[in-house]
């Protein structure tokens, strides 16, 4: 099957030809049809920093995909072949302290795949059959391929509690967007978008943001500010892993408010601890993927609704090969979400 490998140390990925994966008695064989390309695997192709420490190679990259089932393990009881198929991508031990708590997605022996584990971008998948998420068919293709991501804007949002809030969002990536609407959809009172690249911006205006700002120009906090009463924003949503957006963020806040974090960034981050969190009695929340399955639940019942349109989201539909294309324009920021398409050229 053809495969994306992050082969050896280094900038870049290469297109392998690799075997199938076996599956054990619980495991289910997913024929992989569309993925997703996040910040993590544009991090993985960098390798950057944070992908030095955590990377091995040989892995097979990726861990946003909707699919097919091909076969299941002989002890799999609730997925059948044929059935279309999304899948959490945190492979946890369900036996810790934080999976019998209703924590998994924190569990400390967690291995996500595409990270620490083969991932999606190849034709086919193994995975847990309690990972496996059967899809309502009303969820277009493109979308399902998403789901990983929305979950993290919808944890992040649901965590924060945004109903009648006023609410800053710092980085407009794709998960930022995606933020938005969810935001609006969960009673946020009003949502100002914060980044860098115009194009962005205005496409969290066309999502439902009510001010958009670029952060390179003088008086944002005092804009912002004035948007809120004088007071700040009753909610941070950091989903650009910046330093200085956090720290413009933070500084937006009004004292006694929440900021949830999400961006992960490359390297150590310097903040003004006291001034921006200490002093304000700030409540600060860590968003790490998306609770299990909680979060799945809420997203499906949000996309079924319509409540949320991805559509304007997703800039790209491309071919597997096209690859190396797909980093780059995801790198230089003129695409915001590109999804892979592996639905033809199987080999086996």
């Amino acid at each position: 099957m053809r495969a994306l490998v992050k082969e050896r140390p280094g900038p870049g990925m290469s297109l392998r030809e690799v075997p199938v994966p076996a599956i054990g008695p619980t495991d289910v064989l997913i024929r992989v049809r569309r993925a997703g390309i996040c910040g993590t695997d544009l991090h993985i192709w960098e390798w950057d920093k944070w992908a030095q420490s955590r990377i091995v190679p040989p892995v097979i990259v990726g861990h946003e995909f909707m699919g097919t089932v091909a076969a299941v393990g002989n002890a799999v009881r609730g997925i059948e072949a044929g059935e279309r198929v999304s899948a959490e991508g945190h492979v946890v031990d369900g036996t810790c302290l934080l999976c019998r708590t209703g924590q998994a997605n924190l569990c400390e022996r967690v291995q996500i795949i595409g990270v620490d584990r083969d991932g999606c971008f190849a034709d086919y998948i193994a995975m847990p059959e309690e990972n496996v998420w059967r899809l309502d068919a009303a969820v277009p293709d493109d979308w399902a391929a998403v789901f990983d991501p929305l979950g993290n804007a919808v944890h992040t949002v649901m965590t924060a509690d945004v109903s009648i809030k006023s609410v800053v969002i710092t980085g407009v990536g794709s998960i930022g967007l995606m933020a938005i609407p969810v935001a609006r959809a969960a009673g946020a009172a009003k949502v100002i978008a914060i980044d860098i690249n115009p194009h962005k911006l205005e496409l969290a205006r066309t999502l439902g943001a009510d001010e958009v700002f670029d952060s390179r120009l003088a008086g944002v906090r005092d804009r912002v500010l004035a948007l809120t009463n004088g007071d700040g924003a009753d909610v941070l949503l950091e989903m650009s892993g910046n330093g200085a957006a956090l720290d413009l963020g933070l500084s937006m806040v009004r004292n006694g408010g929440r900021a949830a974090l999400l961006g992960l960034p490359s390297d150590t981050v310097n903040i003004k601890l006291a001034e921006h969190i200490i002093f304000k009695g700030l409540t600060v929340f860590g968003i790490f993927g998306r609770k299990m399955f909680e979060t799945w639940y809420q997203m499906q019942a949000l996309v079924k609704s319509r409540r949320i349109d991805l559509a304007p989201i997703i800039t790209h539909v491309l071919p597997l090969e096209r690859f190396e294309e797909s980093f780059a324009m995801l790198k230089d920021g003129s695409a915001v979400k590109i999804v892979l398409d592996l639905s033809g050229g199987i080999t086996a």
